[in-house]
């Protein structure tokens, strides 16, 4: 160490903590470069894995969303449904119809569910989707309860949770969403037409008032 110090003279001593000083500088620099860069690789990681684990959270809530009732999706469509259904009865196809605008929502929200899965899921996950999404093609009815357990056991993993006893859980199915549908839109729109004419009413209500006001007032002047 004392060999590659020179203290012969002020100038040598000089020049030689100058040195020092400046490879410091360069290690430094160096090294704060690479934990920035290690750094940002790690955020922008983090941040992947939050935005994947957020859509498969949300495709777990609408895949698996309900443990009662009809736990299957129905690819069917109305024209599908109204083959068997008597033209005249007005009922019966009132029924059908909010039956399918049901099974619609479902069938939608479910294929969008299935969409995001095939994109950002694992291998086994993608697969279990891609099969649930030809057997909805082939028009037949869907079991997604392996494909929720797939999901329930990745995301649980992902979050460092323990596993969650399958033995206790039972089978679950895709979100059940309201039929709003063609009624609320005819409901709607009887309401807002009823409102304009209450409006269109009250404004002539009010054209009457004023002008017996105005006949009052030239009848008997003050």
């Amino acid at each position: 160490m004392r060999g590659m110090l020179d203290f012969s003279s002020w100038s040598t001593i000089l020049t030689t903590l100058f040195s020092l000083v400046l490879v410091s500088l360069v290690l430094v620099g160096i090294r704060l470069v690479f934990m920035q860069t290690f750094q940002r690789r790690r955020e922008r990681e983090n941040r992947q894995i939050n935005e994947r684990l957020k859509v498969l959270i949300a495709a777990y809530k609408t895949l698996g969303g309900s443990f009662t009732g009809v736990l299957a999706v129905d690819p069917a469509h109305l024209r599908d449904l109204r083959r068997d259904v008597d033209p005249d009865d007005d009922a019966e196809r009132e029924a059908v119809a909010s039956a399918s605008e049901r099974r619609r929502r479902i069938r939608d929200a479910v294929e969008a569910a299935l969409s995001d899965v095939i994109l950002l899921g694992t291998e086994e996950q993608v697969r279990l989707a891609a099969l649930a999404a030809s057997e909805m093609v082939a028009g037949r009815n869907v079991e997604v309860a392996p494909l929720v357990i797939s999901l329930r056991d990745f995301i649980r993993q992902a979050l460092d949770l323990t596993p969650a006893p399958a033995d206790l859980i039972p089978n679950q199915g895709p979100l059940r969403v309201n039929a709003g549908g063609a009624n609320a839109r005819r409901t709607g729109g009887a309401e807002s037409r009823g409102g304009r004419g209450g409006g269109g009413a009250g404004g002539g209500g009010a054209g009457m008032g004023v002008g017996m006001g105005v006949g009052a007032a030239r009848i008997h002047p003050q």
